[in-house]
Parts: structure tokens; sequence; C-alpha cells
């Protein structure tokens, strides 16, 4: 081999090393600066299951500043790297607290998440991430700030305007249960798609802290999710008439509804309490004149009444002008004709149920009360 070549492969293995050397150092800057970002770790806490540890009070969300995952570069003023501890906020400037203030949305209930880009986002962008957060299996409300008016609305009914910011409510429970790890995976992951096509900053509550809340809140409405009924019974080996039944309800304020369902309601158009059959049949209302049946039930779904005492005491009149006028028996679930005894151990424990949501900030018939009990 003459000195040219062994001079050529000198040089080339030099060049190929340095290659390598050069690219091990842009790694180690980028992941440097990946950790610096995110608090030391990369590890998405989404995915993680939630501390078993039991917490003193309720553990409220709080919106954080969440990098795009896989982005390098992290502006400054977007997230705090300083070494020096920082000062506490001032009560009731922490995000959480300004975003509710700002746009009512509700982080008792909600799982918030907003986003703020430097230019007006495309509607199409917003339609797609609409799209994926109704997906996520919870009622979902979206809201954007009219830079004209400098009030919020409703992204739905905002017509062609464009949105600087945006934030979106994913609700924490409802009567399918509570929210759950995978869902708000889905929804931060809706979140960060859309703030990725537009160059946003998005910021969320903390999501270990809200599935806590969630399962909390779960529990409690568990408790206090009654329904007080009582049934109108025939006499032994009779029925009633289907057209009878509808002509007493009608007459008492009822009306029948498509899905088969007599609803009672207030001046507001609020349910106060329903009237079904007390067999599986529902009563369609082009076929009821042909339905007999042994019974029917009143029902009151308490969560969702305000006044329930009064709206209670309506239906045990109603109920009983029923029984008048079908010949019938007013009787509780098993079937023993309700007394004042009964009728006044049914008022104490609606007091008791009423009084624990008001103790909670949730109104039995009030707008909380109506979202969680859906």
């Amino acid at each position: 081999m003459s000195d040219l070549q062994t001079s050529l492969l000198i040089i080339g293995g030099i060049v190929i090393a340095g290659v390598y050397a050069f690219n091990w150092l842009q790694e180690r800057r980028l992941r440097r600066r990946l950790e610096e970002a995110i608090g030391g770790t990369r590890e998405d806490a989404l995915m993680q299951e939630p501390a078993t540890g039991s917490r003193e009070g309720r553990v409220e969300p709080q919106l954080q500043v969440l990098p795009e995952e896989g982005d390098a570069a992290v502006a400054p003023a977007a997230v705090a790297v300083d070494d020096e501890p920082q000062p506490a906020p001032a009560p009731g400037t922490t995000p959480a607290a300004v975003a509710e203030a700002a746009s009512g949305l509700d982080t008792e209930l909600d799982f918030v998440a907003e986003i703020k880009a430097n230019a007006p986002m495309p509607e199409a962008v917003v339609a797609e991430l609409l799209s994926k957060a109704a997906a996520c299996g919870k009622p979902c409300q979206a809201i954007g700030l009219n830079e004209r008016s400098g009030a919020w609305e409703e992204l739905g009914h905002a017509g062609g305007h464009r949105y600087l910011h945006i934030q979106l409510a994913l609700q924490l429970v409802n009567r399918s249960g509570a929210l759950t790890a995978p869902q708000i995976a889905a929804f931060c992951d809706a979140v960060r798609s859309c703030a990725a096509k537009i160059d946003a900053q998005v910021s969320r509550a903390d999501a270990d802290a809200a599935l806590e809340q969630a399962r909390e809140l779960d529990a409690f409405c568990a408790e206090v999710d009654v329904a007080i009924g009582v049934n109108v019974v025939a006499p032994p080996n009779q029925t009633f008439a289907g057209s009878r039944i509808r002509g007493l309800a009608e007459a008492a304020g009822f009306r029948l509804e498509p899905d088969g369902v007599f609803r009672f309601r207030d001046a507001g158009r609020r349910t106060l309490f329903t009237l079904d059959n007390h067999e599986p049949a529902p009563f369609i209302p082009e076929q009821i004149k042909n339905v007999t049946t042994g019974g029917v039930t009143l029902l009151l779904d308490v969560p969702r009444v305000a006044e329930g005492a009064r709206a209670l005491q309506r239906m045990l009149e109603v109920g009983a002008l029923l029984a008048r006028g079908l010949g019938g028996q007013l009787v509780d679930d098993n079937r023993v004709a309700l007394n004042e005894q009964a009728i006044a151990s049914i008022r104490q424990q609606l007091d008791v149920i009423a009084g624990r949501m008001a103790a909670r900030g949730i109104e039995a018939g009030g707008e909380r009360a109506l979202r969680l009990f859906s």
C-alpha cells in the first residue's frame, strides 16, 4: 500500500470519527434541553397509574404549561427553568383560577386545557380538535375568546370567527362514571395535535390530580344518586287500561313523550317527576290505547330536582289522584301501602340528600347537578 493510500485511509477515519462525535454531542444537547423543559423526565404522566396514597381534602387541578412532544425548542417564557425558587403566586392568581374567572369554566367539574396561538387558528384545525375531543367519551365544552368583543363564546355557535385563545373542558363525572386515564390521555393528545399544527402554547390541568378528583366526586355522586318511587297497583287479577291511564295522567298535568314516559314539568319546562309503566313495556304514544298493565310508577330523580320536598308532595298528591281514578292502591316498591310514617321517612331521606349536596356546592336541580347526573 502506497503512502498516498495510507494517508487517505487515515484522513477518512478522522472524518468518520468527527461525524460520530458531532452527532453524539448534538444528541446530548437535545436530550439536556428536553429534560430541562419538562422537569428532568419525559415519562408521560397520563399513561402512569395514579398514586395510591390518600390525600387530605380535595385535590384541585392547576394549569401547567406543557412542551410539545418531540419539540426541542421551548420558548423561555413558556417554561421556567431557573434554579432559583420562584415566589408563590398571590391567592386567586394561579392559571386555573385566572382561567375560571375569565371564562366561567368550572374547574370543580371539568378537566380544563387551553391553547394560545400567535395567529388566528384555522377553522379546519379547530373543527378537527372539537371532533376528537367529542370522541373522548365524556361531555366536552369548548369556548373561544372573541378578540373583537373580549367575551368568551361557545365555539359551536361562533360563526366564522377566528381565535387566538380557546379553552376546552372535559367533564370529570356523569352517570356513566368517572373520567378514566385513557379518556384523559385521548383528550390531551387531541389538544397537543391541534397546537402542533399551529405552533401554539398548550396549558392544562394536572392529569393525576384530575383523575383522583374524578374518582372522589364520582363516589360522592353515587351516594346521593337516589330516586324516590311510588307505585299505583291494580287489585289482584285486574289491570289498568292504557287509554284510561293516559286520560287521567294528562288531566293531572303529565305529558306523554316519544320515549314512552309521562313527564310532569314545572313552568320552566324542567321535569319534576315521571310516570312510567310498572311493567317493562313503555307507553308508546301510538300504542298505549292497546296496552294493559298491573301498575304504574311515579319517580322523583332527587339530584335533578330543585325544591325536592315540594316536588315530592306534589307527586304524592298526583299519585293519590291516579290511585282513586284507576281504582288502585298507592304503595312503595315492596307493595306496602304508604302511610304517614313511611312518607315522613321519605321526606327525611330527601332532606338529608339535599343537605349533603348543598354542603358540597352542588344544589339539587342546579346547573352543576344537571351536568353530573346526566
